[in-house]
């Protein structure tokens, strides 16, 4: 997921207009969970185990919530032309959700959440010129450097 938002920042920061930077964007976290849910139910069946039951499904409870919220406001914001926060709040909730579907998880996983929260209180108060790089930072190295530590730390 991380190889794939560091292309999509690379696109988007040629796009014309904040809403061709925007669909971008979109187009790559529909991506990152088409991604992610094929990662994660490979994963699941090599284990033997279901995809939602257990700490998986305590996993999604605690995830969703964050992102379906992120969802609502990305829309209100559309539809009220200020987008300039998306990033900041993209990177606070993604990062809210991986710290409460962490708490089911292994100890780096809440940390990693932590720092995509930091990542985004930092981005709500820059330049909205600077989202494409705070998303880059947190959705393309975060996830890329987090990823490399739970493989090798904890085999995947």
């Amino acid at each position: 997921m991380g190889i794939t938002a560091l292309g999509a920042a690379a696109i988007a920061s040629s796009q014309a207009s904040p809403m061709a930077w925007l669909l971008t964007w979109i187009t790559e976290a529909v991506l990152a969970i088409a991604i992610a849910g094929w990662t994660t139910y490979s994963k699941a069946r090599a284990a033997g185990s279901s995809l939602f039951s257990g700490p998986g499904r305590r996993f999604v409870y605690s995830f969703a919530p964050p992102l379906l919220v992120g969802v609502l406001l990305t829309a209100l914001q559309l539809r009220t032309g200020v987008v300039g926060a998306i990033p900041g709040e993209w990177l606070l909730l993604y990062g809210t959700g991986v710290v409460t579907g962490g708490a089911f998880s292994i100890r780096v996983v809440p940390l990693m959440g932590l720092c995509f929260m930091v990542l985004g209180a930092v981005a709500l108060f820059c330049p909205w010129s600077w989202g494409n790089i705070f998303l880059a930072a947190g959705f393309g190295a975060l996830h890329i450097i987090f990823g490399a530590v739970i493989a090798r730390k904890y085999g995947g």
